[in-house]
């Protein structure tokens, strides 16, 4: 590594590799490229003799990520506090049914880890133990450099991945099912929807589904988890009441952290119908039934969902 265009092209190939790792310490998009970022400008800024004394690059860089990463895990701790609601990771958008691109966050999301159920569950941890474990289980970075990137011992990150790990044990969701199950229990799901079904809602939910709404105050959502099948059920073929039939269907499938999601737009009030906020509606299916929806409609999070007919922006 001596030139800079060198060290560029070999960053471009780490690209893909260092926005994942980012992504799934932080559960945000923005902030998982602004560490990439960071890390470049890190890596750049080293003189020439001090870039040439790096041995292994990947593990290099992903070690500045982490540290990073690490900061803006704790900042978001007390961010968090005065978060209205619930708060779900940052969806990751790409297009449904079209071929692979070479773009970072298309990349990621071919990982089961970076599901959104998934990222859920990584939030349960506290920051250190997020990084501990992720970065060693998922990355296989060594328990010395986690150490260095903690400020800890050796044997202390090891205490943090092993209490992350023991945390997730219970927690962990099922794994992803193939798209054309979840094509078929999502149209099964909004077609008995969009009748007012309430058996046929019934048979496609698990009957421990949980659903999670995040707005941050600033659109209509559950505000509290909500778990079982009668609840759910309930809460939205009560929004038939309040919002028009078509709207709460008339949307459009889309990719979201690798699992079929579904993108309803605003859509206007009228006639007695209160005007509907934007939403995207996240699943996660097991055995033919939906077991989770998250129900992200904080429009900050949001904002790379495209027009329709248009790809996403990632």
């Amino acid at each position: 590594m001596t030139t800079l265009d060198a060290l560029a092209a070999e960053f471009a190939g780490l690209r893909a590799h260092l926005t994942a790792v980012a992504y799934r310490l932080t559960g945000s998009v923005s902030d998982a490229e602004d560490a990439v970022q960071e890390s470049w400008l890190r890596l750049a800024a080293l003189s020439e003799g001090k870039r040439t004394q790096i041995q292994e690059p990947r593990a290099w860089l992903t070690t500045v990520v982490g540290r990073i990463c690490l900061d803006r895990l704790r900042s978001a701790t007390a961010r968090r506090e005065r978060y209205v609601g619930q708060w779900l990771p940052e969806p990751i958008i790409t297009p449904l049914g079209a071929p692979a691109g070479d773009d970072p966050l298309e990349a990621a999301v071919r990982d089961e880890g970076v599901r959104m159920a998934a990222m859920v569950v990584l939030d349960r941890l506290t920051p250190e133990q997020r990084v501990a474990f992720v970065l060693h289980d998922a990355f296989a970075v060594p328990f010395d450099e986690i150490a260095e990137i903690l400020g800890v011992t050796t044997a202390t990150a090891r205490q943090h991945a092993s209490r992350g790990r023991r945390a997730l044990d219970d927690a962990q969701p099922p794994p992803r099912a193939d798209l054309a199950e979840q094509q078929e229990v999502l149209d099964r799901f909004m077609r008995a929807l969009a009748n007012g079904d309430v058996r046929a809602v019934a048979e496609v939910l698990h009957p421990d589904v949980v659903l999670i709404g995040d707005s941050n105050g600033k659109a209509k959502t559950s505000v509290q988890v909500m778990v079982g099948a009668d609840k759910v059920i309930r809460f939205f073929l009560g929004l038939r009441r309040f919002y028009r039939p078509e709207a709460l269907t008339d949307g459009r499938p889309l990719l979201v952290n690798g699992d079929l999601g579904f993108y309803l737009p605003p859509a206007p009030g009228g006639d007695g119908y209160r005007p509907l906020d934007a939403h995207l509606e996240m699943f996660t299916v097991r055995e033919g039934r939906i077991t989770a929806i998250y129900d992200q409609a904080n429009p900050d999070k949001l904002t790379r969902l495209a027009a329709p007919g248009t790809r996403p922006r990632t």
